[in-house]
């Protein structure tokens, strides 16, 4: 399959690492032009300096904007007014007891993880079907069908997003415009690494061996018994960003090595 994206512009929210930025160098390998997105100009720059280096042909802008609050989403929409593909990846999480999680930290979940999608998308599809066509993608996780005890706060925003992409799907009907979810299951993206090597050192164990015991404990039903890579996920939304995958929509996409115990 030929994945050719050379005519299409693609905004990653949340690219300057991890899952966001192996999307934006898969988008930008297929040929499309890449909006790579963090909070700092900083970060932007390192991420576009990182794919420049290894995709020197690609096609690339950065804007460095906070997507957890309206202004910054303003303030790319004012950027980049009009986009193909909007890859809504940006989130963040953090292990936490439900009791010891407050309203201010359930609000602040909420407004980066969901509300920056709700809004980047309410933006940019309409102007997409107005075009014909297409592609909205929500990141959202298997702890939003597995909410994981640790992390309540988290796995709710992530379910949240499914019914978001569900409900956008159907509005979006007959309009050559399609939207999905895809679902990383445990995915050694950067903030996953940092969390672990904090706990390897900690507990004064190799990092193999305890992402291992992890997968063990945490999440047994994991039939590649492993971490994705960032690759993996961005794989999958590279193939739904694509023009191949037409009618695929509605759909939530599982990239979680079988953690899930569904057939469906």
């Amino acid at each position: 399959m030929n994945i050719d994206l050379s005519n299409k512009l693609a905004v990653v929210s949340g690219s300057t690492a991890g899952i966001g930025l192996a999307i934006a160098r898969g988008l930008a390998q297929a040929g499309a032009e890449v909006v790579v997105n963090g909070r700092s100009q900083e970060r932007v720059e390192q991420a576009l300096a990182t794919l420049r280096a290894e995709l020197p042909q690609a096609r690339l802008q950065g804007v460095a904007a906070d997507l957890g609050n309206a202004a910054g989403v303003a303030q790319l929409i004012a950027a980049i007014p009009k986009a193909d593909i909007l890859v809504n990846n940006l989130g963040i999480f953090e292990p936490k007891g439900f009791f010891d999680t407050s309203d201010d930290d359930w609000q602040r979940f909420f407004d980066v993880n969901v509300m920056s999608a709700v809004r980047l998308s309410r933006h940019y599809t309409p102007l997409m079907a107005a075009a014909g066509w297409g592609r909205v993608l929500f990141l959202s996780s298997e702890s939003g069908l597995q909410i994981p005890r640790e992390m309540v706060h988290y796995g709710v925003t992530k379910t949240a997003l499914l019914a978001v992409s569900r409900g956008l799907a159907e509005t979006m009907a007959g309009t050559g415009v399609t939207v999905n979810a895809v679902l990383p299951g445990p995915t050694r993206s950067e903030g996953v690494a940092t969390f672990f090597e904090a706990m390897a050192k900690e507990q004064g164990v190799g990092l193999e061996k305890l992402e291992r015991d992890f997968i063990a404990e945490h999440r047994p039903s994991s039939l590649i018994r492993r971490l994705a890579t960032v690759e993996e996920v961005a794989n999958m939304v590279v193939y739904l960003a694509s023009t191949q995958a037409s009618a695929t929509t509605g759909t939530a996409a599982r990239v979680d090595g079988g953690v899930v115990r569904s057939i469906s």
